[in-house]
């Protein structure tokens, strides 16, 4: 193998570790939007927002690790004060 051709492998493995990184980036965002709606219709109303309407309220967050094809991604679910919360792609 060349001095060429090793560069080009490297390049090439530092692209797809990119990559990876920008999916997990992308699942995690995803996941996130798709917590906060849920959430909100299970309370009644958005994060942060005043309601007499609102039907549960939050109690901060939870960790936990979600593991995907792409790799660890952390997330932060949502906890409620009455009930629980595990969002549906779980």
């Amino acid at each position: 193998m060349t001095k060429t051709d090793e560069r080009m492998a490297l390049l090439e493995l530092i692209e797809q570790r990119a990559d990876g990184d920008l999916v997990r980036e992308m699942l995690a965002y995803a996941a996130e939007r798709i917590m906060e709606m849920e959430v909100e219709l299970r309370t009644g109303v958005a994060k942060g927002s005043r309601s007499p309407l609102r039907e549960v309220q939050r109690n901060g967050y939870r960790e936990r690790d979600w593991d995907t094809r792409a790799g660890r991604i952390a997330l932060e679910i949502p906890k409620l004060r009455k009930g629980s919360y595990l969002p549906s792609f779980l």
